[in-house]
């Protein structure tokens, strides 16, 4: 084995010069005839005489491609539009037209798609009146728990100012939220079929859970610490109590009246439950309607706070002692809380961004799979936004088989055979892929709006529906 130290040191030399990186990338140093020809508005007989080498393609499995020199294409480009001034203005001036050309593609298209969904899909206003008719279910049911809310107010108010009940002013304060409340959800109601602005791309859907929110935050503070308040003050400086006779008939009378509007909300619930194909238990506990889970919680809050009032006002005449009025006080300061603490949770739930229930983003999911232009689907979501609309998100893979299949099945054979034929310039071949090309691309967003067509027809809940090309 040769250990000459010379020989050793000129094998070194030799490999750190094979492994010189100092000139520049081949990108930059070398270009391809479609890059000189569209980049320096060459023809292919302007690069004829030009300096040219093959390099590897870039895509795998395909052949080394033809580039040239930079500094060679640039110099030639100069001699043959005379400067890079002209040069330049050349490019701006074919830069220019190509985009007033996309603009005008774009336009057509946009007037296209306006006129298959204004004319062409008929379902799209069917489905928009029967939200709009929902919607307006749930506006009845608030409006008419406002006025009952309203008078039993100033009917237990006055019993207040008589009796001087503890319980009867938890009842005040409980009726007082309850209608201040209700006048917010009915703003939230009418605020959220407004249609859809510069501003607010999706819509404002969701005022009806900020609403509901807004509502329950009132509850909490404003009937939980009132109650809790004149409890604590009824404990800390007691008053004697006046008779509770015509306060029993008040009481009485309320809890007909709020008995009317639990059955009204309940059955529009049930309702509700029914069309959305859910079970009543989880149309509350997830708030699906935020505007009649509100009234819906208050009518029980208030039908058994009007209970607990009228037993403990029974115990403070039948004992004589303020102690009971005092705890009913409490109690229904605490009934409030409760409802306030479930109202607060589930519309927080729904403003963070809440899915659609599994099975039914199953069902959607199916469907758009079941597509033969669909190779596989990744990253589905879909999430509520409110009113009975949800916005469906996927990443679909195309086939692009099938999608090469459907375009040859749009065009004449023999007459692209016959265009294949004429193809003997590389100027020929630019356009003939460029027009296919587009056209291919056309093709895709075509498919892309069929199914979105036919995802939002057989499920009506889609309002807006992203679909991502892999």
């Amino acid at each position: 084995m040769n250990t000459d130290p010379k020989i050793t040191e000129a094998k070194i030399k030799v490999v750190s010069k094979k492994k010189d990186i100092s000139w520049k990338p081949i990108d930059r140093k070398f270009i391809t005839t479609m890059r000189a020809m569209n980049e320096y508005l060459l023809k292919p007989s302007d690069l004829e005489g030009l300096r040219k080498t093959s390099r590897r393609s870039p895509f795998e499995d395909a052949p080394p491609i033809t580039v040239y020199l930079r500094k060679d294409v640039e110099a030639k480009a100069i001699e043959a539009w005379g400067s890079a001034e002209a040069l330049q203005r050349e490019l701006d001036k074919r830069r220019e037209m190509d985009q007033k050309y996309r603009d005008y593609i774009s336009e057509v298209k946009k007037m296209v798609k306006a006129y298959k969904q204004t004319y062409q899909d008929g379902d799209a206003a069917t489905r928009q009146a029967r939200r709009d008719m929902a919607v307006e279910g749930s506006r009845r049911v608030v409006m008419t728990a406002v006025l009952i809310n309203a008078c039993n107010c100033l009917f237990k108010f006055f019993a207040w100012l008589y009796t001087g009940s503890h319980s009867l002013f938890s009842e005040t304060i409980h009726s007082l939220a309850d209608t201040c409340n209700q006048l917010i959800l009915a703003f939230g109601i009418r605020k959220s079929i407004q249609r859809p602005n510069e501003e607010h791309p999706y819509g404002y859907t969701n005022m009806r859970y900020v609403a509901s929110l807004i509502s329950g935050v009132g509850i909490f503070f404003f009937g939980t610490g009132l109650s809790f308040y004149h409890g604590i003050m009824g404990l800390l400086n007691p008053v004697p109590l006046e008779p509770f006779y015509w306060a029993y008939f008040i009481l009485g009378g309320s809890l007909v009246s709020e008995g009317g509007t639990l059955l009204v909300a309940y059955n529009a619930a049930k309702k509700g439950a029914s069309d959305t194909g859910m079970t009543l238990r989880d149309y509350i506990v997830r708030g699906q309607d935020p505007s009649i889970n509100v009234v819906l919680m208050e009518d029980i809050a208030a039908v058994l706070g009007v209970t607990i009032a009228a037993s403990c006002m029974g115990l403070s005449s039948y004992l004589g002692s303020h102690i009971p009025d005092v705890v009913g006080s409490f109690l229904i300061g605490g009934l409030l809380g409760g409802v306030a603490w479930f109202i607060i949770l589930t519309n927080s739930a729904a403003l963070v961004g809440r899915s659609i229930p599994p099975l039914r983003l199953s069902e959607i999911n199916k469907e758009l799979e079941n597509d033969n232009m669909i190779r596989a689907i990744h990253d589905t979501k879909c999430i509520d936004m409110g009113n009975g609309l949800v916005r469906y998100k996927a990443e679909v893979d195309f086939d692009g088989r099938e999608l090469t299949r459907s375009y040859l099945d749009s065009q004449d054979l023999d007459l692209l055979l016959e265009e294949m034929r004429n193809t003997q310039t590389i100027v020929d071949v630019q356009a003939f892929i460029l027009k296919h090309g587009e056209n291919m691309i056309d093709l895709v967003g075509a498919e892309i709006d069929r199914i979105e067509s036919q995802l939002k027809k057989r499920h009506p809940e889609i309002r807006y529906c992203d679909l991502e090309l892999l």
